[in-house]
Formats: structure tokens, sequence, C-alpha cells
């Protein structure tokens, strides 16, 4: 499939040297870099995740967590009203 991208053109300039340099066409050096890119990120989601995303567990204590805060702090006392 044809497509129109846009690159910066120093990165082009890179791309198209390293594609010359490996003697591939660009064409070949884009399609490589994106399967690469998109293999390298198969099944992981977003990077972060590794490290935050078992916390997702913990979302139904945090709801818990901010409606006793809630309960507690949003109650005025009479003292606060003078």
């Amino acid at each position: 499939m044809k497509t129109t991208l846009e690159i910066p053109d120093a990165l082009f300039r890179r791309a198209k040297t390293a594609a010359a340099d490996r003697g591939i066409p660009f064409r070949e050096l884009v399609s490589e870099a994106l399967t690469d890119k998109l293999r390298a990120n198969d099944g992981v989601g977003k990077p972060w995740m590794k490290a935050f995303g078992k916390l997702r567990s913990l979302h139904s204590e945090t709801l818990k967590i901010n409606k006793i805060i809630e309960e507690e702090f949003g109650q005025l006392e009479p003292e606060d009203l003078l």
C-alpha cells in the first residue's frame, strides 16, 4: 500500500543514509522499523502498565476509601461554621 508520511528532515536523512548503507530501499527500512516497533509492543499494552497496571485491582479499594473520606470530611462541624 502506498501512503504519505511527514518525517522531519534530519530523521529522513539519517534513515535514507541507513538504508543506503545496508543496500536496501528506504521503503524496506521503514517497513522493517514498523514491524520491529509493533513486535516489541505485542501484548505489552502501555509500557507503564508493567509497573502500575497491577494496581488496577485496588480500584474498588480506592473508591471505598474516597467514600469514607467524603463522609468524614464532607460534614461541617458546628465550630467550623463560626
